[in-house]
């Protein structure tokens, strides 16, 4: 019967997904969807799936998978201080902090409510299971919907992180200063030290697994283990909650700075196996009939589901100051999601005699409840953000014969182009032909606070190269990701040229383009005919979105629009096959007809 078991949840958590796709179910995220899958095969309906050691081992290796991989997905940067535009006061992590601090507020005061009421008397405990945050469901909607490295997907996930740490961390406390050993609550910082420790010492040596890797090795897998195993063990070891230790190891993780495959390895592995047991053995483990056999359950019920929704609602003004309308009662619904947490509270409260089965079954309906209708109320209220949308940014510094017109074809397609220059006339004479930005004094400082290096792509476009020299030195200071530079003259004398390819810089020419061009026209024909041609062209995207990552080229949604020429990957090009798997970071050139490239460029240059 064991294995038996076994193969039930192997084989439900295969059939989800594909039965979610089957009848177009895309309001509803997987991962809710297999709780529901486990309430009915569970003791609540059918009875099919017994637990066992088996299965209650990998649900736990599930979530403590779940939670390595929320630490993984946090993007520091935010965490650094963002100055310029006047929107961006409000940062996901101050919108994340601001939030929180409002929900622990609300459910303090919420849990002494229900005190004065007489309906529940342990206000620690009701107040953490109030400010808990689903991390794992948030995760999961948030990558359905692709926006796990946009602003509102990184502020939720923020506010997510902060609804499952804090609480965890505060659970750990209240249940240590109940027990026999209170005085040993200090022991719990011990996690934090020795995750400070791993990183700097892992830093060493993580680069130097690049020079020996190899397939039978993947070190870096076998470095991510290490760190969740030691992290829980200590956890486990000073009487903290494991999910917090593999939350933390996930943490490490990522500043350690992993490649790209590392992350979508380990994400693989945890989604592909390990996470769907958690979820599935999280539904077979609930017995809703018992709850609906007990009239103060479902006294409570109600109650405790209009504790979680208070909770979180305040939520939607402060969201509402970045985002639009629809998106900040998007967030907060999702924000209000809650279960990973309020399962072992409700453990701990039992095993301190101080929550009765009857508090505990009406938590954990409620806690499913707003664990299925809010996520898809969220998916029912999210819009794209215009910062979600935006086009590639690219800036031209001289305004010329050269880049007016190439700006004028630019800005036709998913591009948004600006030129910076110092001569008045040129800027009167172009002024009107594209959008330009006149400077006083090209100077560094001037380029800075009219924000030219805030871009994807710089051109310095110049056609004295000393100048462009100089204009590129700068660009390289404040770190923009592509930088062009014109360079019409070679001198040997003069390292400049040599020095700029050293650095990244990408140097053009415009005798030597205009050779190539004449070339091609010769030689290749047919060829120069897609470069020029109106309706079609030949064009190079870059494959940012990991929804892509892994697919064969056979199976692209465009790839009956296209015909891929070459793919760039690791400094070569290569031809590819009809099976040959995308990369993050691949670079993508093929022919195609112009009207679709700009949908193609939205779905596979987007961060995800």
């Amino acid at each position: 019967m064991e294995d038996l078991s076994f193969l039930i949840v192997i084989f439900t958590a295969l059939a989800t997904p594909l039965l979610l796709a089957k009848f177009h179910i895309s309001n509803l995220p997987t991962a809710v969807a297999e709780i529901l899958v486990g309430i009915i095969l569970g003791k609540s309906l059918l009875n099919i799936i017994h637990v066992n050691s088996t299965l209650n081992q990998l649900s736990s290796l599930g979530v403590i998978i779940l939670l390595f991989l929320s630490g993984m997905e946090i993007d520091f940067t935010l965490f650094k201080p963002q100055v310029g535009k006047d929107k961006q006061f409000w940062t996901p992590l101050k919108i994340a902090s601001s939030s929180f601090i409002i929900i622990v507020v609300l459910a303090t005061g919420l849990a002494y409510i229900l005190k004065l009421l007489g309906l529940f008397t342990e206000l620690p405990l009701a107040a953490i299971i109030f400010a808990t945050i689903a991390l794992g469901i948030v995760i999961a909607a948030l990558k359905e919907q692709e926006l796990l490295s946009k602003p509102l997907g990184q502020t939720l996930l923020l506010i997510a992180a902060l609804g499952e740490v804090i609480p965890l961390t505060a659970l750990t406390i209240y249940a240590s200063l109940h027990s026999a050993h209170a005085e040993r609550v200090w022991l719990i910082a011990l996690i934090f030290l020795a995750a400070i420790f791993l990183l700097a010492r892992s830093r060493r040596i993580y680069h130097f697994f690049e020079a020996i890797d190899k397939s039978t090795t993947q070190l870096d897998i076998r470095l991510a283990f290490f760190l969740i195993i030691a992290l829980v063990s200590i956890a486990e070891g000073v009487g903290a909650e494991n999910i917090l230790g593999a939350f933390l190891a996930g943490i490490v993780m990522k500043l350690l700075r992993p490649k790209e495959e590392t992350q979508n390895k380990l994400t693989s592995l945890g989604y592909g196996f390990f996470i769907p047991i958690f979820f599935i053995m999280t539904g077979v483990k609930l017995n809703i009939r018992a709850l609906f056999a007990d009239p103060q359950a479902l006294t409570l019920i109600p109650v405790f589901l209009l504790g979680f929704m208070l909770a979180k609602l305040p939520i939607y003004w402060i969201l509402r100051r970045r985002f639009k309308n629809s998106n900040a009662w998007a967030g907060t619904f999702l924000s209000t999601t809650t279960i990973t947490i309020v399962l072992p509270a409700l453990q701990v409260g039992r095993n301190l005699k101080v929550i009765t089965e009857a508090q505990s079954g009406a938590f954990t309906l409620a806690a499913i409840i707003v664990c299925v209708l809010f996520p898809v109320l969220f998916n029912k209220f999210h819009q794209p953000e215009p910062e979600d949308l935006k086009k590639t940014k690219v800036n031209f510094i001289g305004a010329n014969l050269i880049t007016v017109p190439i700006a004028q074809q630019l800005i036709k397609g998913w591009y948004d182009v600006t030129l910076f220059t110092d001569r008045e006339d040129n800027y009167r004479t172009y002024n009107s032909e594209a959008n330009i930005v006149f400077l006083d004094n090209l100077t560094q400082a001037a380029l800075i606070e009219h924000q030219a290096f805030d871009t994807d792509v710089i051109v310095m476009a110049y056609a004295d190269h000393e100048r462009n020299y100089e204009l590129s030195q700068w660009a390289l200071d404040e770190n923009v990701p592509r930088i062009i530079a014109r360079f019409e003259t070679k001198n040997v004398a003069n390292d400049q040229y040599d020095r700029l390819t050293e650095q990244g810089v990408e140097v053009f020419n415009t005798f030597e383009a205009n050779i190539s061009m004449l070339r091609s026209m010769i030689e290749a024909p047919a060829t120069f005919k897609i470069i020029t041609d109106t309706d079609s062209g030949l064009f190079e995207v870059t494959v940012n979105n990991r929804r892509f990552t892994g697919l064969e080229i056979k199976n692209l949604p465009f790839i009956n629009d296209i015909t891929i020429a070459r793919i760039y990957r690791n400094h070569e090009f290569f031809a590819p096959h009809g099976d040959t798997e995308l990369q993050q970071g691949d670079h993508l050139i093929f022919t195609g007809n112009k009207t679709i490239i700009r949908n193609i460029r939205q779905q596979l240059e987007i961060e995800n």
